[in-house]
C-alpha cells in the first residue's frame, strides 16, 4: 500500500504532539496516558487485536463523569488539526523535482487538447471570457465550526506553511513551533460549539467573511492565471470586464421553511454587503494612491483630473471619498432608513469607471507593468463582486405565494385562487400581469403571513438590480408558480424583470420539470418579461430523500436532458442552477466531475449550482484551497461547454430506468412502508439531539411529522454519525444486485467506461461506502435501540453488504477504493480517533436519553462535541 507523504504524516504528528502538551498542562500525564491507551486500543481493534479492543473497552468504561467532556475534545481536536495538516498538503509549496497539482495545470492542459481538437485559438479566448459561473453561498446548517475556531485553524494553517520553507534555520523552526502550541492552546481553551443559534444576519456575515478573508484574494490570481495561460497558449488576454466567476448568496434571502428571515432582515443583509463592498475597495483604493504616484497620464486623464503633479491619485481620491460616503450611508441606513446622499456610488459603473480611466492611461504611457498589478486585481474584483459584493437571491415555498394570492382573490371576491385548477390560475395571473392598474387596494389588510411575502417583493422592488440575483421558488410544480411571483412582484412595485426560478425537487416534480416550462414558454407575454435566459434549479437534496439517490440522480438528468430540448425548440437560453448539497446523500460530490457528467447541452457556457455549509469553508476558506477549487470550476465548465460527454446509449438508458425502479422500490419499502423506520431513526441515530445543536439560524424541520417532515440536512446528518450512511446508497443495492443477476454486468462495465454520468455515480456510491462502517453502526443499536427494532438494523447493515458487494462486483476489485490506497490509508489514520469518539457519543447518547439534563451540563457538552467532532473526521455532515 502506497504511503500518506512523509511531510503530510510529519505535520499531523506535531500537531498532535503539540496539543498533546496542551493536553496535559490543563489535565497532567494520567488523564494523557488514558487517551494513549485509547488510541492505542483503537488503532490494535481495528487490526483485529481482540487485546486492543479489550484495552479500548476497559479504558472507556473507566472514565469518570468529569472526564467524558475532556475526552471527547481531545479526540475532535486531533481530528480538526488532521483536517489542517490535510488542507494544507494540498496546497503546500512543492520542491523543484515534485509535480504541481492537478488543478494547477488543468486548464493549460485542457485548452491543448481544445486545439488539438481543431478549435481556434482566438474563439477559445473569447468562450473562456464569456464563461458565466456563479457560485451561490448558502447558509445551510452544516458548519458546526465556531467561526473564533475557524479563524485560529486558518492560522495554523498559515504556521504550517511558514514552515515549508527548506532554509530555515534552528531558531526560525523554533519559533514557528511555539506560535503553533500557541495557537492550538488557544483552541483548547476555546468553546467548541456555540451557545445560541446564530441570526440570518450573523450567518451572512460568516459569509462575506469568506469572501474577505479568502476569495478576494483567491479570484483576482485565478484571472491573473488565467490569463497567463490564455495568453501563452493563444497570446490574447481577458478583457477587462471578464467576470467567468461570480459569487452569490442565500444568506438572509433564503426564507423558505425559515421564520427568522424577513424582509427586514433581507434589507438588512443587502445594506450589510454594500457597506463590506466599500470597505473592502476602500482598501484597495488606499492601496492604489500609494502606489500610482506617477506624474505622466494620458489626455484622457488629465481631462478628469486636471492639472496636477499626481493626477492619477485626484481620480483615485475622489473615488476614495465617494467610497467611504457609501459605507457611512449603508451603516447608517441600516438603523435610520436614510435615502442615499448624491456622493453615494450607485451602480458598477461609476465604481469602475475611474479605474479604468487610469488603466488605460498608464498602458498609453508606457508603464502597462505597472497598471498590471494591484489595479487589474482591483478592476477583476470590481468586475466579479462590483458594488454590492454578492448577488442576493430571495427563495419562498410556493404554498406561501399560493396562500397570499387566495387571500387576494377571497377579498375581492374573485374566489378561492387555492381552489383553482391550473387553466384558471394561468388566465387569471396573466390578465392582471396585462393589466395597468392594481389589483390590491391601498386598504386591503392581509394576515401576517401574507404581510411578509408582500414586505418582501417591496424590499426586492426597492433594492438596485444589481444587487439581487433570482427569485427561487421552492416546491415549484407548474407555470403558475412562475406567474403568481411576477404578479406579485408587480404589485410591490417591481418595475424591471427579475429572474423568477422554479425549483423541482421530488421525483414527480423532476419528472414534470419539462411539461411545466414547455407550458410556460408557451404562454402569450411571458417570453417579453422573461428578459434574459430560463433559470430552472434542479433540487438534488430533497429529490434524493424522497426518492433514494439512484432513481433522483436519473430523474435529475432526464429533466436536464427535457429542458435543454424544449429550451432549444423554444429558442431561449437555458441556465440551469443545480441544488447540490455537500454530501453524497444531497447530490454533492467532486465539482470537476459532476459538471463534466451532466448531461449533452446543459452547459452552454452557464452554471450555477450552490455551495453550502461546512464545504464553503473546506473549498473556499483558505485562498489557495478556493484558487484550486475555482480553477476546477473554470476548466470543467469549458471542457462541459465545449466537449460535452457523449449522448447515452438506448440500451443505457434502458438499463438506467430499470436501476432506478428497483431503486426507488427499495428505498421507500423501507423509509416510507416499513412501520417501525421513523422510530428506528430515531432511536439508533442522534436525529433528536440534532435539534439541539445550536447550527444554523433554520428550524431542522419543516413540521412535524415523520422523515418527510425533515430537511434534507438533519435527515443525513444523523445517519453519517452512526457511520450508516443510508440516505447515500439505499437503493442502489437492490438496483445493481438485480441488474448482475440478470446478467448485466458487462454493460454495466460498459456505461461505467463511457457514459460520465453513470461512471461518477458509481465513483461517489464507492467513495461513500468506503466511509461506512456496519461493526459501528452495530454498536448503536445494541445500545439504543428498542429489542423489536433491531431486526431492522439487521437488515439494512445486510443490506450495506449487498450494496459493498455489488460495487466490488462491478468495479473488480478486492475491497473498496483499492485503486486509492492513499484515500484507505488516510480513512484509517481517522479511525484511530474516530472509533474512541463513536463509542463516547454512544454512551452520551444512552446516558442523555435516561435522564433529563440541561444544555449546558458537562454530559450534554460532550454530546454535542463528539458530533462535532465525528462530523470533522468524516469530512461532511449535511
Amino acid at each position: 500500500m502506497a504511503k500518506i507523504d512523509a511531510r503530510l504524516r510529519e505535520n499531523v504528528h506535531l500537531l498532535g504532539e503539540l496539543l498533546g502538551d496542551t493536553i496535559r498542562a490543563q489535565h497532567g500525564n494520567a488523564f494523557f496516558e488514558k487517551i494513549e491507551r485509547i488510541r492505542k486500543g483503537a488503532k490494535a481493534a481495528r487490526r483485529g487485536s481482540a487485546e486492543g479492543a479489550k484495552q479500548l473497552e476497559e479504558t472507556l468504561d473507566g472514565l469518570t463523569d468529569d472526564e467524558l467532556l475532556p475526552m471527547t475534545r481531545a479526540f475532535n481536536h486531533f481530528l480538526n488539526l488532521a483536517n489542517i495538516a490535510e488542507q494544507h498538503h494540498r496546497v503546500r509549496r512543492r520542491r523543484p523535482e515534485e509535480s504541481p497539482p492537478f488543478e494547477t495545470g488543468v486548464l493549460a492542459g485542457l485548452l491543448e487538447r481544445l486545439k488539438s481538437e481543431g478549435f481556434d485559438q482566438a474563439f477559445l479566448a473569447r468562450e473562456v471570457a464569456q464563461l458565466q459561473i456563479e457560485l451561490v453561498l448558502t447558509a445551510h446548517p452544516t458548519e458546526v465550526s465556531r467561526r473564533t475556531l475557524i479563524q485560529k485553524y486558518d492560522a495554523i494553517a498559515a504556521q504550517l506553511a511558514a514552515r515549508d520553507h527548506s532554509d530555515l534555520g534552528a531558531d526560525e523552526l523554533a519559533g514557528i513551533e511555539l506560535r503553533l502550541q500557541r495557537l492550538i492552546a488557544e483552541a483548547w481553551h476555546t468553546e467548541e460549539i456555540r451557545r445560541i443559534r446564530p441570526t440570518p444576519v450573523e450567518e451572512a456575515k460568516w459569509g462575506f467573511a469568506v469572501i474577505e478573508n479568502s476569495l478576494w484574494q483567491a479570484l483576482p490570481n485565478v484571472l491573473r492565471h488565467t490569463d497567463t495561460v490564455l495568453a501563452r497558449s493563444s497570446g490574447l488576454h481577458l478583457p477587462l470586464d471578464a467576470a467567468p466567476i461570480r459569487f452569490a448568496s442565500w444568506m438572509g434571502g433564503d426564507r423558505d421553511g425559515n421564520p427568522n428571515v424577513t424582509a427586514a432582515v433581507t434589507r438588512e443583509v443587502l445594506l450589510l454587503a454594500r457597506g463590506m463592498a466599500a470597505d473592502l475597495f476602500l482598501r484597495d483604493v488606499e492601496g492604489l494612491i500609494t502606489a500610482l504616484s506617477m506624474q505622466t497620464a494620458s489626455a484622457e486623464l488629465l481631462q478628469h483630473s486636471g492639472e496636477s503633479a499626481e493626477p492619477y491619485r485626484v481620480l483615485l481620491k475622489d473615488l476614495r471619498e465617494r467610497l467611504q460616503a457609501t459605507r457611512e450611508w449603508a451603516s447608517s441606513a441600516r438603523e435610520q432608513g436614510i435615502p442615499e446622499p448624491a456622493t453615494v456610488l450607485r451602480n458598477n459603473r461609476e465604481l469602475r469607471q475611474p479605474l479604468e480611466l487610469c488603466y488605460r492611461s498608464l498602458h498609453a504611457c508606457g508603464m502597462g507593468v505597472i497598471a498590471d498589478g494591484a489595479l487589474l486585481d482591483t478592476l477583476r474584483r470590481a468586475a466579479a463582486f462590483g458594488l454590492f459584493l454578492v448577488r442576493l437571491d430571495i427563495r419562498q415555498d410556493s404554498a406561501r405565494h399560493s396562500v397570499a394570492l387566495t387571500e387576494i382573490t377571497d377579498y375581492l371576491g374573485l374566489g378561492q385562487y387555492a381552489q383553482w385548477d391550473e387553466g384558471q390560475r394561468l388566465d387569471f395571473l396573466q390578465r392582471e400581469l396585462d393589466s395597468r392598474r392594481p389589483l390590491l387596494p391601498p386598504h386591503f389588510q392581509p394576515s401576517a403571513e401574507t404581510a411578509e411575502v408582500l414586505a418582501t417583493c417591496r424590499v426586492a422592488a426597492q433594492a438596485a438590480e444589481e444587487s439581487l440575483g433570482s427569485y427561487v421558488i421552492s416546491m415549484a410544480r407548474q407555470a403558475s408558480d412562475v406567474l403568481a411571483v411576477q404578479l406579485l412582484l408587480k404589485e410591490s412595485g417591481l418595475q424591471r424583470s427579475m429572474r423568477v426560478v422554479p425549483l423541482f425537487e421530488t421525483l414527480d416534480d423532476l419528472n414534470n420539470a419539462g411539461p411545466s416550462i414547455e407550458r410556460l414558454l408557451g404562454l402569450p407575454g411571458y417570453r417579453e418579461r422573461l428578459n434574459g435566459p430560463q433559470e430552472v434549479m434542479i433540487g438534488y437534496s430533497d429529490s434524493a430523500k424522497d426518492a433514494g439517490t439512484t432513481a433522483a440522480a436519473w430523474a435529475q438528468y432526464r429533466a436536464q436532458e427535457s429542458l435543454v430540448e424544449i429550451c432549444r425548440a423554444h429558442e431561449v437560453e437555458l441556465l440551469l442552477f443545480h441544488g447540490r448539497g455537500g454530501t453524497v446523500g444531497r447530490g454533492g460530490g467532486p465539482a470537476h466531475a459532476a459538471i463534466l457528467s451532466q448531461p449533452p447541452g446543459s452547459v452552454a457556457g452557464r452554471f450555477r449550482t450552490t455551495e453550502q455549509g461546512e464545504m464553503i469553508r473546506f473549498k473556499f476558506g483558505l485562498p489557495d484551497i478556493a484558487e484550486q477549487n475555482l480553477n476546477l470550476y473554470l476548466a470543467a465548465v469549458l471542457e462541459a461547454t465545449l466537449l460535452p460527454p457523449p449522448m447515452p446509449e438506448p440500451d443505457w438508458r434502458e438499463l438506467m430506468e430499470q436501476l432506478a425502479g428497483e431503486g426507488v422500490e427499495a428505498y421507500r419499502g423501507v423509509v416510507r412502508d416499513h412501520p417501525g423506520f421513523v422510530e428506528y431513526f430515531r432511536q439508533a441515530t442522534p436525529e433528536q439531539e440534532l435539534g439541539r445543536l445550536p447550527l444554523g439560524s433554520r428550524p431542522s424541520k419543516r413540521r412535524e411529522g415523520g422523515v418527510e417532515s425533515l430537511r434534507a440536512i438533519p435527515w443525513i446528518f444523523a445517519w453519517t454519525q452512526t457511520r450508516l450512511m443510508l440516505p447515500a446508497w439505499l437503493g442502489w443495492e437492490r438496483a445493481l444486485q438485480v441488474a448482475l443477476e440478470r446478467g448485466e454486468g458487462d454493460r454495466l462495465r460498459t456505461m461505467r467506461q463511457r457514459w460520465p454520468f453513470f461512471s461518477t455515480r458509481i465513483d461517489m456510491l464507492e467513495m461513500v461506502l468506503a466511509k461506512t462502517d456496519a461493526e459501528i453502526a452495530r454498536r448503536y443499536d445494541e445500545r439504543l435501540v428498542a429489542e423489536p427494532l433491531q431486526s431492522l438494523g439487521d437488515d439494512l447493515r445486510d443490506r450495506l453488504s449487498q450494496a459493498v458487494d455489488a460495487v466490488l462486483g462491478l468495479t473488480e476489485q478486492s475491497e473498496l477504493l483499492a485503486h486509492s490506497p492513499e484515500t484507505l490509508e488516510a480513512f484509517s489514520l481517522r479511525n484511530t480517533y474516530l472509533d474512541p469518539l463513536h463509542l463516547m457519543q454512544i454512551e452520551l447518547l444512552a446516558r442523555s436519553r435516561q435522564q433529563e439534563t440541561p444544555a449546558d451540563s458537562p454530559l450534554e457538552q460532550a454530546l454535542l462535541v463528539s458530533v462535532a467532532g465525528i462530523a470533522a473526521g468524516l469530512r461532511n455532515t449535511g
